[in-house]
């Protein structure tokens, strides 16, 4: 694979088939220590006293996608919401998208199923809503949408994880989420915060064999 560097010495493009092997940092390279370190540090630094056991996974994974421990005292969950969807996983649900975004940020090689399905109008799931996992981490119309399919007896889901961001219904949506009482588990990150990488993060959290609760 060919790599283009941009010297800074003088502005040039250079070509070479082999990356810089010399650097004036020390820093770690190697991924799969990067992410050792990574959790280590986020276990000791994020409280998860507070966090119900098949949803400690969930939490650290959003703590890891962000870096952020305190976003933990935003993440909302109904009881056993981990456990469905957990178990949703591993008999094969499909999982819905509200953006590409998230859609290529679940690590599919996890999954049983070994795939995701995204769309842009939550109208067009209703084929495939039953029993599924729906993870929206961009848009508060979509998942303002999906609860009024809820209303008028759309099939149930097995878990909505519920991330929009913004500043523009990001917060309410989830709230009503959390407010109304739609009979489906969820999980929900209260206020503005949220995303396409938390929303993927907690579905890789579910497919982790960590996903039970221990997470040494």
């Amino acid at each position: 694979m060919t790599i283009i560097i941009m010297s800074t010495v003088t502005g040039t493009m250079a070509t070479t088939a082999e990356a810089p092997t010399v650097s004036h940092f020390d820093y770690v390279r190697e991924p799969a220590a990067i992410y050792r370190r990574s959790r280590k540090i986020a276990l000791a630094e994020t409280d998860l006293g507070a966090v119900a056991d098949d949803m400690r996974e969930v939490a650290l994974r959003l703590v890891h996608a962000c870096g952020e421990p305190s976003v933990v005292a935003d993440l909302r969950a109904s009881l056993g919401a981990g456990t469905a969807g957990g178990a949703a996983l591993a008999n094969r649900a499909a999982i819905l998208c509200d953006t590409e975004m998230v859609a290529h940020g679940v690590i599919r090689a996890a999954l049983p199923q070994g795939m995701t399905r995204s769309a842009a109008a939550v109208d067009l799931w209703d084929d495939d809503l039953d029993g599924a996992i729906v993870a929206i981490g961009n848009a508060p119309t979509a998942l303002y949408r999906l609860l009024e399919r809820l209303e008028d007896d759309a099939p149930r889901p097995a878990l909505i994880i519920a991330m929009p961001v913004g500043f523009v219904g990001a917060a309410e949506s989830k709230q009503a989420l959390i407010d109304g009482g739609y009979g489906v588990p969820y999980m929900a990150l209260t206020g503005r915060r949220g995303g396409s990488a938390l929303a993927a993060a907690a579905v890789n959290a579910l497919a982790s064999p960590l996903a039970g609760g221990n997470l040494s």
